[in-house]
């Protein structure tokens, strides 16, 4: 292809560009959506008047005009696709913001009607899953809209999947601006009203086989055959997961574009065997590809997946990149007319970027590596290649870390993804046919269990990643290495632009060394070796550490090990004398992994399902002292005394979960006086305040700062420091009320969300505060805080804690 057929194809990038600003502006500022849309029909229509005015006129068309006229329809053209977008926006507005606007704050109890519109995962508090209201009341007459919401559910009941009808009752609070959901609900148990119809039903049935079958076989590969076939994840352990994502290929435990992939070139290649011709093969294969996505759940992430995949084979079958790239961005604008909230997403912007890399660069960078190596291998190692060049600036951008070992994994599990995706689909038809189905879920596990191995393998290195910048500078980091790199890759060059992204991947790799050594033993180094009372940074979830005369207690474990292990490395935590784990969500034990072996005392709160006490046992199985605890409990870490005072011994009247979190108190031994409150909401938050008597210089705030909490409680406290334990969420965390409370009680607010790790000292000058990254101080650290009164006696609350830098 010339390099001008290779640019008229990539005429329509300036088209994407403009819908995905646009549509990320509508969703995030969604009463400007009908101004932007107004403006920009109103462009269309004025570049579309220039071009048949131009039509109209006569006689010979002026030099250029003809690049002019060209520019004008390309302008007219991402005018009409970015205001499509925007007045989609535009036009829900109305139902979104009735909703938005019923009284539901301070717990008050809604009742929502809906229907199931995604496939219920598992999460941090139970279920999760995606659906679309069609009614919704909140103390009065019932809103009909339709409008979408996230239900969170602490039980999944039997029938409740993609297409059930659902009637919740449970407390609300709106999204934030930019999220597709309207509501987040949180309820016990959705009430199923009808189950899944038809298709749906039959779909989900097949699913539920091919997980039994895979059950009986080992983990962990077991666990991937049905995220691979039909990208179902349920059975994918939390450590696996964890080591999935260590080795960068997290992709292949769920649907993505290869699976997808796989199926149509499967279909395609059939049909070819069969001596069908070119055009109804290309048919066939696109209803095989409708047929997978209904089995797995045509939810929005399968169905892009879907599109995405059928346009990188559309580039194939065309034998022109050029083509696939003009194909891709008119999907990705078409995409966001019919869905202005994908411009928000980072699966949407991860398979629009791998894509777009497969399209582009992955030919060019395989044909020069086939200077060097066999072609077969070239094009192996040049597809993960442009994929993880394309996709590394997003990645780093929410987990500031560079995987050093993600192309050697990919490479080494990209014949088995194929294998086990085929034998566990057809496994998951055939199950009308135990026997034969049987055979291929075995055949099925071989691959599976390479896979697995290799994440693990991955996971094992020393080093498997590096600390990378973080935020919007890591990224455009990452960028700009990434384009060096492929530009070195390119074949034929110009030897100056050669040399110009050589030096760039030098200067950047020397950024990145010095990135890892700031990162590690300097920041290290910053901590304060004084630190009494630390929080870790990791993620949404709860993981803090106190240390009085060289023993340690650690309070809960976040989600994922391997954030732990960083922070108990950075504050040079070896061995953890307490362990309190709070109650069982996964983002307070989903760390554990990190601390199996290395703690001494466990202590817990109730357990509920057959998981907690799998999780207790194996702490118990490398040495822990495991013991369930209840209010009354006292003990001691060093010179500092604990005392628990929730939850109560034989209270029913909160079963096990938030409301019957371990909630700990600790002072002396050096350690400032702290109220740990686990994930409590307001009603049992309420009767600790009626039983408290005292004040704590800290409190860690309950729930990542969540809306359900006891006013009084807190100003009771009348802590100097708050901290929350927080990372980036959709549920508004911590909320802006509460933030508020705790200024307004004279605390100063850190949250790990923007502070990261943080480490208080309490020393001959009083209490000392550190922090990882730099922060703004809260809103009350402007103005003079107000005396807080507790038990008739009032305390100035002047007092802050001092700054460490």
């Amino acid at each position: 292809m010339s390099a001008r057929a290779s640019h008229r194809d990539l005429r329509l990038l300036p088209v994407v560009a403009a819908a995905w600003l646009v549509s990320a502006a509508a969703v995030s500022q969604p009463q400007a959506a009908p101004v932007f849309a107004g403006t920009l029909w109103v462009l269309c229509g004025g570049a579309t008047t220039a071009l048949v005015l131009r039509r109209m006129r006569r006689g010979h068309p002026p030099a250029g005009s003809a690049t002019v006229a060209s520019l004008t329809a390309l302008a007219a053209f991402a005018c009409a696709i970015a205001a499509a977008s925007a007045t989609h926006v535009a036009l829900l507005l109305p139902d979104r913001e009735r909703v938005a606007a019923l009284p539901i704050s301070g717990g008050r109890v809604v009742e929502v009607t809906a229907t199931v519109v995604g496939k219920p995962e598992r999460s941090e508090t139970g279920w999760r899953f995606d659906a679309e209201a069609t009614s919704v009341t909140a103390g009065g007459d019932p809103v009909h809209a339709g409008v979408p919401i996230v239900v969170r559910a602490q039980e999944r009941p039997r029938g409740l999947d993609l297409g059930a009808a659902v009637s919740i009752s449970g407390s609300a609070f709106v999204a934030e601006p930019g999220n597709r959901a309207v509501l987040i609900v949180d309820v016990d148990v959705p009430e199923v009203r009808a189950r899944p119809p038809g298709i749906f039903a039959a779909a989900s049935r097949l699913r539920a086989d091919l997980l039994a079958q895979a059950a009986t076989l080992p983990q962990p590969g077991a666990g991937l055959i049905a995220g691979l076939a039909v990208g179902d994840t349920t059975a994918v352990t939390d450590e696996l997961d964890a080591q999935m994502k260590t080795a960068s290929l997290s992709h292949l435990t769920a649907v993505s574009g290869a699976n997808c992939a796989v199926v149509v070139g499967l279909v395609f290649t059939l049909a070819g065997a069969l001596g069908i011709r070119r055009g109804w093969r290309v048919v066939l294969a696109a209803a095989g590809l409708v047929g997978f996505i209904v089995l797995v759940s045509p939810e929005p992430s399968v169905v892009r997946a879907g599109a995405m995949a059928a346009i990188s084979m559309l580039a194939v079958l065309l034998g022109r990149a050029g083509a696939g790239a003009a194909v891709l961005c008119l999907a990705v604008s078409i995409c966001l007319v019919f869905d202005p909230w994908l411009a928000t997403s980072l699966g949407f912007a991860l398979s629009a970027a791998a894509t777009g890399a497969l399209v582009l660069a992955a030919g060019p960078i395989g044909d020069s590596l086939a200077r060097i190596m066999p072609r077969p291998l070239a094009l192996a190692v040049a597809v993960p290649v442009a994929a993880q060049l394309a996709c590394t600036p997003l990645i780093v951008a929410i987990d500031p870390r560079l995987p050093l070992f993600a192309v050697v994994a990919n490479i080494l599990t990209a014949p088995a993804a194929p294998l086990a995706t085929i034998a566990g689909l057809a496994a998951c038809l055939t199950a009308g046919l135990p026997v034969l189905a049987a055979g291929l879920v075995a055949i099925a596990w071989l691959p599976c269990a390479w896979i697995a191995a290799t994440a693990q393998a991955v996971d094992a290195m020393p080093v498997a990643a590096l600390p990378w910048m973080p935020d919007v500078g890591g990224a455009l980091l990452a960028a700009l290495l990434s384009a060096a790199a492929i530009v070195v890759l390119l074949p034929e060059v110009p030897r100056a632009l050669l040399r110009l992204a050589a030096s760039v991947l030098a200067i950047a790799v020397g950024i990145a060394g010095g990135t890892a050594v700031v990162t590690g033993p300097i920041a290290r180094a910053d901590v304060p070796v004084d630190w009494s009372l630390a929080m870790c940074d990791v993620g949404q979830g709860d993981a803090f550490l106190l240390r009085s005369r060289g023993q340690v207690a650690l309070m809960d474990t976040g989600p994922d090990p391997a954030l732990l292990d960083a922070c108990l490395d950075l504050f040079g935590v070896e061995r953890i004398d307490l362990l309190v784990l709070t109650h069982f969500d996964l983002d307070h034990v989903g760390g554990a992994d990190a601390v199996a072996g290395r703690a001494e005392l466990v202590l817990h709160g109730p357990t509920a399902e057959p998981s907690d006490n799998t999780l207790l046992a194996e702490l118990r199985a490398e040495g822990a002292d495991v013991r369930p605890v209840a209010a009354g409990a006292t003990g001691t870490l060093g010179g500092a005394t604990w005392e628990v005072l929730w939850p109560r011994a034989r209270r029913t009247a909160f079963p096990p979960g938030n409301d019957a979190s371990v909630v700990l108190a600790a002072r002396g031994g050096g350690i400032p006086s702290v109220l740990m409150l686990g994930d409590l909401s307001e009603e049992p938050q309420a009767v600790i305040a009626g039983a408290l008597h005292e004040r704590f210089e800290v409190v860690k705030v309950a729930h990542h700062g969540s809306a359900d909490q006891s006013p009084a409680l807190y100003r009771r406290v009348a802590a100097r420091v708050a901290l929350v334990g927080v990372g980036e969420n959709d549920y508004g965390h911590p909320r802006a009320e509460i933030v508020e409370l705790l200024t307004s009680s004279g605390a100063e607010v850190v949250r790990a969300d923007v502070a990261g790790a943080a480490a208080l000292t309490l020393g001959e000058d009083g209490l000392e505060l550190w922090h990882q990254r730099s922060a703004p101080p809260s809103p009350a650290a402007s103005s003079p805080p107000p005396s807080v009164r507790v038990d008739g006696e009032a305390h100035d609350r002047r007092d802050r804690p001092r700054r460490r830098t």
